[in-house]
């Protein structure tokens, strides 16, 4: 792996974009294997405190949602060992001698890549643990939940990397649903789906709150014209084991040239527009995640990828400030 450009602030958070493998001589393959991944901190806590490190586990992505800029331009599955490879780099460069002191030292596999349509990266997740010495390990799954390409079978395995690997509370996995329309549900992530009913079932397995294992994450980037009613939510999930988290659409040149406007402004007083008490009344603990809006000028914010932006004629306002972050371009 070779680190060939790098954004943003190390008091806040980086983007480092690598070419994994070496490149074929066609002129049409170029760029198929390069991968982008994040460290970033939450001010005002130091990275001793808290330091999270996203990842890709893919070449581009087949699922192609409709605000995510990673998705498209699919060229393969990556190796476990080119997953970890990302994490080592980072760090490495901050603890050459792999023992990280931070109190939380969490590991998001949601950057480039659905995860749960590599093998690999359960592998990862058993490697993790054994690679790097940080007794603050957690480990953090996003998913749309596809339903094929052995995605229902990696989750079934997933349960058993969570108990010998991640135990009390140390995982955390997240469902993207961002609407309850389920018409608009595949407007919105095109691929054949887990049902919520599905979802939900899983879920039954996975939690286990007597063990101490964390809620399962339902997670909505609302925007308008994808309806979230608060009671088909409640109809299936059952807030004993889930959690909502509620976070602004982010800039991204994909939902720009889709047209779409985030319900959240993270600018106003108001930016849920009354669906945390929704929730909260009916019975959710609820995360409202706005982060800072510098990160969007970075490109590290979740759907966010810097390839596309570098390649786009437009980019969104207050996104991809990439010729202000750019330190290095070999």
């Amino acid at each position: 792996m070779r680190v060939v450009a790098e954004y943003g602030r190390d008091d806040l958070a980086k983007v480092y974009v690598a070419q994994m493998r070496e490149e074929e001589t066609d002129d049409t393959k170029k760029g198929k294997h390069l991968v982008e991944f994040v460290e970033s901190l939450q001010p005002p806590n130091p990275r001793d405190k808290k330091w999270v490190l996203i990842v890709s586990s893919m070449f581009g992505c087949p699922v192609k949602c409709k605000m995510c800029d990673a998705g498209g331009n699919y060229s393969g599955k990556m190796t476990a060992e080119e997953i970890v490879s990302q994490i080592d780099f980072v760090v490495r460069r901050r603890y050459p001698d792999r023992k990280i002191p931070s109190s939380k030292f969490k590991v998001q596999f949601a950057r480039m890549g659905e995860p749960t349509l590599n093998p690999a990266v359960l592998d990862a997740l058993r490697m993790l643990p054994e690679v790097f010495d940080a007794p603050g390990l957690y480990a953090s799954l996003s998913t749309v939940a596809p339903s094929g390409g052995g995605a229902r079978e990696f989750l079934e395995k997933l349960i058993d990397v969570k108990n010998d690997c991640y135990p009390n509370g140390r995982f955390q996995l997240q469902f993207s649903i961002h609407t309850t329309d389920e018409a608009k549900r595949d407007e919105m992530i095109p691929a054949k789906k887990l049902s919520l009913e599905e979802v939900a079932a899983f879920a039954e397995r996975f939690v286990d709150l007597g063990a101490g294992d964390k809620k399962i994450t339902l997670n909505f980037a609302p925007a308008e014209g994808y309806p979230i009613d608060v009671s088909v939510i409640r109809k299936h999930f059952n807030p004993a084991k889930f959690i909502i988290k509620l976070t602004p659409l982010n800039p991204t040149v994909r939902s720009k040239e889709e047209s779409l406007k985030s319900i959240i402004d993270p600018k106003i007083d108001d930016p849920s527009r009354g669906l945390v008490d929704k929730f909260r009344k009916s019975g959710y603990d609820v995360i409202l995640s706005i982060g800072e809006l510098e990160e969007n000028r970075i490109g590290s914010n979740c759907g966010q990828f810097i390839q596309r932006a570098v390649d786009a004629e437009k980019r969104p306002h207050e996104s991809y400030e990439l010729d202000r972050y750019c330190v290095n371009n070999d």
